[in-house]
Order: structure tokens, then sequence, then C-alpha cells
């Protein structure tokens, strides 16, 4: 579903997305976590990375991908995913759940938001 805004906090911590039926709040940190990337998404089933260590990151850049999609440049460096509309409507909509599992599984692997670190295979997500 295409978005009718997108917007950038001043503070880079949070891109607002409205849609015609909903308005969404995603920090930068649950963005970079649940990029489409192969680096965090893995190459197939079972390969997707945990990502530990985010709480706080800002986005540096916004980058349109015709009409279907935007590439978010990350302050530390990651930039490959391409955020397409349908899949930024899903994490808004599966914020809760996603999020809870990200905290799950930083807890089974003894990590921490905060803590910077390499990142694991992520278990039955």
């Amino acid at each position: 579903m295409l978005p009718t805004e997108l917007r950038l906090r001043a503070d880079r911590t949070t891109l607002t997305i409205t849609w015609p039926d909903l308005t969404a709040e995603l920090s930068a940190e649950y963005l970079r976590v649940e990029s489409p990337s192969a680096e965090v998404k893995g190459h197939g089933v079972g390969h997707a990375m945990l990502v530990p260590g985010k709480q706080g990151l800002t986005i540096t850049q916004l980058e349109p991908v015709g009409a279907y999609a935007v590439k978010i440049h990350f302050a530390d460096g990651h930039r490959t995913g391409l955020f397409t509309w349908d899949y930024l409507y899903q994490l808004a909509n599966e914020y809760p759940t996603r999020w809870a599992a990200y905290a799950d599984a930083l807890a089974s692997h003894g990590l921490t938001r905060t803590q910077l670190a390499a990142p694991v295979k992520r278990h039955a997500i």
C-alpha cells in the first residue's frame, strides 16, 4: 500500500509513515533490526541474523527507489535493504509481535539493545 507521507523526526531516531488507513512511528532501531537486507534476513529460511546494540541509532538519509520503496541509510553504515511500501506497512502492523520476538531473541542470546556485538544467527523467528 502506497504511503501518503514519510516524515523523519528532527532527532532522526523515528520515521513517521502515514497511509490512508494507518499512521505509524517506527524507530530507526526497529527498522535496522528488521532490515530486509540479506545481511539481516539471510539468504533463506533459518538464516536471519539477530542484530544487537542498535538502541539510539539514527537515520542519516532516506533515498527513494522508484515508486515502490525507500532505501534507508543508518548511522552505523547499514544501507543495503530496500524497504518496499508493503514491507513498511507490514512492519507497522506487526510491530508488537516483531518487537517482542526481537526482545526475547536478544535475551535468549544474553544480548541487549545497547550492547555492541556481532550479529548472531536468529532462531525460530
